[in-house]
């Protein structure tokens, strides 16, 4: 149960950062877990998270979900299906391909002329239905080993009319769909997961949930200009880390 729990704090600490948290936990699992494949462990334990993100945005998913918030409701469908069909035909060519640092090295890059052209106000601010399909292309993209998909939505959304806390909880309120489906499909292929790794959903969430509120309420006390450096940083730190790992 220990190592279970183990590789459960560290889905809930790095999922939400522009590191790839599936990538961290694979490689964790390899030493920690021997009854079941890194990587479906990593997958599995997206729905401890998955969770934290349905409760945290409660207020937000039943606005979407009773159509009181149809713009919101409208940029998820937009995104979420267009991610989908990138994802599922990219998934089977590109799987075996560890091509995603030098990517997450780009959209640090990306982040930093970001935080440049917001504070030198030269941005040109994309619609927010635009900004549907580039997060969703974007998200799609992130099935690419060591692409943070929290990374690559985060960079799309910068470009609208949006404040950090709002940018990061359309990012983590996009992985929802994407992650209950993809659980969906883990299930049906080894039923036997979850009576054995349970305990990695429930430390996840516990982790998860308390670091998204931190990181939320710490977006909401800083700038753009910060907010867009930290997190270019941080995906050169995440670049840096799976190289390591």
């Amino acid at each position: 149960m220990l190592e279970y729990a183990i590789l459960g704090v560290i889905q809930g600490i790095f999922e939400w950062l522009p590191i790839s948290s599936e990538g961290v936990v694979a490689v964790a699992s390899q030493f920690l877990i021997k009854n079941f494949q890194p990587i479906e462990i990593a997958l599995f334990a997206h729905l401890g998270t998955f969770f934290a993100v349905l409760i945290y945005f409660r207020k937000e998913w039943i606005e979407v979900l009773t159509f009181k918030n149809i713009i919101l409701l409208r940029f998820l469908i937009i995104a979420v299906i267009i991610s989908g069909i990138i994802g599922f035909f990219l998934y089977g060519v590109i799987k075996d391909i560890a091509i995603g640092n030098s990517l997450l090295v780009i959209t640090g890059f990306g982040l930093l002329l970001t935080a440049y052209c917001h504070r030198a106000k030269k941005i040109s601010q994309v619609s927010f239905n635009k900004l549907a399909v580039i997060s969703g292309v974007l998200q799609g993209l992130a099935v690419i080993p060591g692409l943070s998909r929290s990374a690559s939505t985060i960079f799309a959304l910068s470009w609208g009319k949006l404040n950090p806390t709002e940018i990061l909880k359309i990012s983590y309120m996009m992985s929802a769909p994407v992650v209950l489906a993809m659980s969906g499909f883990l299930f049906f292929q080894n039923p036997i997961l979850i009576s054995e790794s349970w305990p990695i959903l429930i430390f996840s969430f516990l982790v998860g949930f308390l670091t998204l509120s931190f990181l939320l309420k710490v977006a909401a006390k800083i700038d753009f200009f910060k907010f867009a450096l930290v997190f270019a940083l941080l995906c050169f730190l995440g670049a840096g880390l799976q190289l390591l790992i």
